[in-house]
């Protein structure tokens, strides 16, 4: 029934696929020709979605082997797509889409989007793949020796430094106010995945560089979130980035790297450490989203904090999962929902960070957090309020419908208007 089923889809988009040939590129479509290809869009995802009711563990065991197999998240895609032809877009239909505008592309990510919703509902296909995208990443094994050899790895977006029993990461895209692209992310998996597998190191502290933007030059920012600009201009990718972020590094700061997936007790397959956030000017975003799963966060009395996805148009990560956690319904809906700006001495801020001190006190600050945390037994009790905290079901299932929602999000007209406007009048100010 798979194979039968997988053929018909196959004929089925390959057939929608050629009507979407016939048009022109989506720029210079007209308002009949945008309906008809997001008709045609529709009925395929519809199709997509059926089968996938039908079929997502046999998709899954097929294109892993019975769960023998570990495929990251770009590797399952890849393998999805080349197995099941019209399941997932194409080598070819995302080749041709890259280096284009986000509001040029047909949307062909959102057919990811669904897929990776389908396998992460399911427990068995889910828990396989949160456990494989929790593993040291090929990149991060290659330079382990060197990190151990020297203390230091300088990536593109990312230095990496062990000083004493801590591992120093500080974010260095330095042109655009630390904000999050697809190289920083890939940078920030393989610095954590090198801080939790050298043996030295005990503590983990994450700050941001300085920056290049007039306003606040020479100066530390922790991050200002999604680049924008790189999402207007189509680089800001669903699997490397909106979901590659949060079940790769973000979670395993959370969770811990899995390094023997065998093993019976979770204690013994996991590397723990706690993670220190040192907070200079501003958390926006992600910046403020990745504070959310450390174990200490010690903000400058200047900085604030804020999650702007709502009026950005898109869903701040796994913010509505754990905000509310921390701060309480009421005030994650003002935060989300309104766009309200937590400044560090506010009294919420007491919900978002531990210790607020001037800015000549950061580095004490951070050097006290690091000699606490470093005692043997916190390890082994942030493994026990993580699994209290976010049961794994939870995280996976709020992933689920996260990688459908965000995905179409960042190709709605709403979301599209709103990049463009910010581009263009970045382009004006030059």
């Amino acid at each position: 029934m798979l194979f039968d089923d997988a053929a018909a889809l196959a004929e089925y988009v390959g057939s929608a696929d050629g009507v979407i040939a016939a048009l022109p590129a989506r720029p210079g479509r007209n308002t009949a020709q945008q309906e008809l290809a997001e008709d045609v869009h529709h009925a395929c995802r519809s199709a997509r979605r059926r089968f996938l009711g039908l079929h997502t563990d046999a998709v899954y065991d097929r294109l892993t082997a019975r769960r023998t197999r570990r495929l990251r998240l770009p590797e399952l895609v890849q393998a999805g797509a080349d197995r099941f032809p019209g399941l997932l877009p194409s080598r070819a239909q995302l080749a041709a889409e890259s280096g284009q505008p986000q509001a040029h592309k047909e949307g062909h990510e959102i057919d990811q989007g669904i897929f990776c919703g389908a396998v992460l509902r399911s427990p068995e296909a889910g828990g396989h793949l949160i456990d494989t995208m929790l593993m040291p990443t090929a990149r991060s094994l290659a330079l382990l020796d060197a990190f151990r050899a020297t203390g230091t790895i300088e990536l593109d977006s990312v230095l990496l430094e062990l000083r004493g029993q801590a591992a120093h990461i500080t974010f260095r895209n330095s042109h655009c106010l630390n904000a999050e692209d697809n190289g920083l992310i890939a940078d920030m998996e393989t610095a954590v995945d090198l801080a939790l597998l050298d043996d030295r190191v005990r503590v983990g502290v994450l700050r941001g560089g300085t920056v290049d933007h007039p306003r606040y030059r020479d100066k530390r920012v922790f991050s200002a979130g999604i680049n924008l600009k790189a999402l207007r201009n189509g680089a800001i990718s669903f699997v490397g980035f909106l979901l590659g972020r949060e079940l790769g590094y973000i979670h395993k700061l959370s969770r811990g790297l899995l390094t023997d997936p065998d093993a019976a007790a979770w204690s013994d397959r996991t590397v723990h450490k706690p993670w220190i956030g040192a907070v200079d000017t501003f958390a926006i975003g992600g910046g403020m989203q990745l504070l959310l799963v450390l174990d200490r966060v010690i903000a400058e009395s200047s900085a604030y904090f804020s999650l702007p996805a709502a009026e950005e148009g898109i869903v701040p990560g796994l913010g509505n999962l754990r905000l509310p956690r921390l701060a309480g319904a009421r005030l994650t809906r003002q935060v989300i929902l309104g766009g309200r700006r937590i400044h560090a001495t506010d009294p919420e801020a007491r919900f978002l960070c531990d210790e607020v001190v001037d800015t000549a006190e950061l580095d004490k600050a951070v050097d006290r957090a690091i000699a606490e945390l470093a005692a043997p037994a916190v390890a082994a009790n942030r493994r026990m309020l993580a699994l209290a905290e976010e049961p794994l079901d939870l995280y996976r299932q709020y992933l689920a419908e996260f990688s459908v929602v965000q995905v179409a999000r960042t190709y709605s007209e709403d979301v599209l208007a709103k990049v463009e406007r910010r581009w263009q009048a970045s382009q004006a100010r030059g």
